[in-house]
């Protein structure tokens, strides 16, 4: 099998509204029009009647909301406790109640009352502006998860899968973070997690570091020192690995050479290629946690909020993803 395009039992994913000043409530709820149409996994939902409301109306389908919230596969847990937020601006209260949903939702993963968690996109100022320590979503679940093993946010668009050795964090700190142990680790899971969502022994490449790979050692060792021998340690474990590559030049070909996953280095280093590549429909997989999470990979679009406009492709492609890895989770 090439795609995770695969045939199995209907599983249930915890649903969040994310930041409920972006366009979350309005994506929360045309998932639940399309699990209400018979489309997807069943859903747990995780949202204040006010979110819902405001979902309902910025969709236009006010008038569904007995229907909506009646369909079958679809069961609304409606949680109270909620301040009223802003539409389309960052807000304290937004990143608070944000997580209180995540918490809630986690929750239900972890007493076996849903298999996977999907998120919609959050606001990392509101979430920082709200009191939360960690530097990002994936941190902060792996502090609520007490996870030990190797984390990485994975992203999956137009056909190719990334991982990344390290993500938000200074890009001067970037070569310090990157080691030998942690390519390893960050390889597999990316290995892993595709296999469970439907691929055959994806074939995986690295990217290098620096530019043209570093020439020999002239434009930096990471490759000769840190990079190649990873690579070398992550084939003998019986990956279909190969690197490292020049970035520019890898993204260009990855198809055309079969390759179904890219390990990068840094952030910016994948994300500019995939969205570059296709920015509709992504997903970003928090993955190494024990627990199934996904989430779109694009923001939360304020600038469009209220207008019925919000991309529902890459909400969707979540909670399909999310229920296939809930399989490994």
């Amino acid at each position: 099998m090439t795609n995770a395009h695969t045939t199995q039992q209907r599983r249930t994913v915890a649903l969040t509204a994310g930041d409920p000043s972006g366009v979350g409530p309005e994506l929360l709820v045309r998932a639940i029009q399309r699990r209400a149409e018979g489309e997807g996994d069943d859903l747990l939902v995780f949202a204040s009647e006010n979110e819902i409301e405001r979902g309902l109306a910025h969709a236009g389908l006010a008038g569904c909301s007995a229907e909506l919230r009646s369909a079958a596969g679809v069961t609304i847990r409606a949680l109270a406790g909620y301040e009223e937020t802003p539409v389309g601006e960052v807000s304290a209260r937004s990143g608070r109640w944000a997580l209180t949903a995540l918490r809630a939702a986690l929750d239900a993963v972890r007493d076996g009352d849903a298999d996977a968690l999907v998120f919609a996109p959050l606001n990392k100022a509101s979430l920082h502006e709200s009191g939360m320590a960690e530097y990002d979503e994936m941190r902060w679940f792996e502090k609520q998860l007490d996870a030990t093993t190797e984390v990485s946010e994975l992203n999956a668009t137009a056909g190719l899968w990334t991982s990344r050795v390290t993500s938000h964090v200074p890009l001067r700190a970037v070569a310090d973070l990157i080691t030998e142990d942690r390519i390893v680790a960050v390889t597999q899971l990316l290995h892993d997690q595709m296999t469970a969502a439907g691929y055959d022994r994806p074939k995986l490449a690295v990217c290098a570091l620096n530019p043209h790979g570093g020439e020999n050692g002239s434009f930096g060792r990471e490759e000769i020192d840190v990079i190649a021998p990873a690579v070398r340690a992550a084939a003998a474990r019986g990956l279909d690995v190969e690197g490292p590559f020049p970035a520019d030049t890898l993204f260009v070909t990855a198809k055309r050479r079969g390759y179904q996953g890219i390990v990068t280095m840094f952030h910016d280093q994948g994300q500019l290629a995939l969205k570059a590549m296709g920015f509709a429909g992504g997903v970003t997989v928090e993955a190494g946690l024990g627990v199934a999470i996904a989430t779109p990979a694009h923001g939360t679009a304020f600038d469009i909020v209220g207008r019925g406009e919000a991309d529902t492709a890459s909400m969707f492609n979540a909670i399909d993803i999310a229920g296939r890895l809930s399989s490994v989770s």
